[in-house]
């Protein structure tokens, strides 16, 4: 029973949600947006396995003044019943396909890090590539050290960076078949990972056509502990710790 460190819960049906919680001991609910976080908090006091993160998805059109305004106020009213500020980061795949000025998101994102700092939370990072530098910067100049990169991808530099900084990550299913995200857990200290879904995104290989459950972090674990040399079991300790004293679970 291992806890999926990531999960957007809101975004399943409703009625194969206690079947999904049957495989974890906690899951860390985030949240997309305003009606998004309403959904994960309704979730989190329904079910004691259901840990909730309230925030702003990047990958999507920013917010209005009188949307972010309000987003920020729910927050902070409903702070006591969040273990976290997430999802929030940067738009890498949004401007993948089109022009967009990242400077407003990146000044929301910077709201976001302080309103962390303000309530004493740590906070969910969607960050990948060049983009998890500029959000190294942020948190930095604010002194905010507990981060979580979910699904990170990144440069030696930048990992080096995030390393020496103290800022877990966490792995996806992908991890079974992604050379890439191999080569990420070889070189990141077990001490600083989590395992996580992303769910319901899909994955390829042996998950394919599968829905996204937490089973899958079986198959994550099975690959952490093989490049760490360790056995399923010792790996699924420490990072079944690491998860629990992130979140003060």
């Amino acid at each position: 029973m291992l806890i999926d460190a990531h999960i957007h819960l809101d975004q399943y049906k409703e009625h194969d949600i206690p079947t999904l919680l049957e495989e974890a001991e906690h899951v860390i609910a985030v949240s997309m947006n305003l009606s998004s976080s309403e959904k994960t908090w309704k979730l989190a006091k329904t079910y004691a396995k259901v840990k909730a993160a309230f925030g702003f998805h990047p990958e999507q059109p920013l917010p209005s003044e009188a949307e972010e305004e309000a987003l920020f106020e729910w927050i902070r009213q409903h702070a006591h019943e969040m273990v976290a500020i997430g999802e929030v980061g940067l738009p890498y795949y949004l401007r993948q396909d089109k022009a967009v000025d990242v400077r407003p998101y990146v000044a929301l994102l910077e709201q976001f890090i302080v309103l962390a700092k303000e309530l004493n939370k740590p906070i969910v990072l969607h960050a990948v590539y060049e983009d998890a530098a500029i959000v190294c910067d942020l948190l930095e100049k604010h002194q905010v050290t507990k981060a979580h990169f979910h699904w990170f991808k990144g440069d030696e530099e930048v990992i080096e960076r995030m390393i020496f900084n103290g800022y877990f990550i966490s792995v996806t299913p992908d991890c079974t078949y992604e050379t890439e995200i191999q080569q990420l857990i070889k070189k990141y200290p077990i001490e600083l990972m989590m395992v996580e879904t992303d769910g319901p995104w899909p994955f390829k290989g042996q998950f394919d056509n599968k829905r996204t459950s937490p089973w899958m972090m079986d198959h994550s674990i099975e690959v952490i502990a093989a490049i760490k040399g360790l056995t399923t079991e010792e790996a699924a300790r420490i990072i079944t710790k690491n998860t629990t004293t992130f979140y003060n679970l």
